[in-house]
């Protein structure tokens, strides 16, 4: 369970770069590979780990969407725009829905017949 948190995490989070300061005055800066330390190479395994199981578990529609994305977050939000839509698409299907539903009425020529489990209408 908690290995799955911190996968999930780092799906939502984004991604974890290693960083380090040259100098007191200098700005933090994208360490070497040869400077990780154990903790992080551990975290960056966990990426790794994060994206591997985001890519296999998709289909080969979804990966074509995502095979340019580079983290685990743009993969995530890549999928999430394709299955849910942005939130100003998601809003106008609110909207669109919201409208149909205050829109419906019965028609003239229908009518309200109640079926029991044993009975057809007619």
């Amino acid at each position: 369970m908690v290995k799955d948190l911190e996968l999930w995490d780092i799906i939502c989070g984004g991604p974890h770069v290693p960083i380090k300061k040259l100098e007191k005055t200098r700005p933090m800066v994208p360490k070497d590979i040869k400077e990780y330390s154990d903790i992080d190479r551990k975290v960056v395994e966990k990426k790794y780990c994060a994206k591997k199981i985001l890519v296999y578990g998709i289909g080969t529609d979804e990966y074509n969407r995502v095979s340019a994305c580079d983290t685990t977050e743009e993969i995530w939000e890549a999928l999430q725009t394709a299955h849910e839509g942005t939130t100003k698409v998601k809003q106008s299907k609110i909207d669109m829905l919201t409208t149909e539903y205050e829109l419906f009425r019965m028609k003239d020529d229908e009518s309200i017949q109640i079926c029991t489990p044993y009975s057809h209408p007619s």
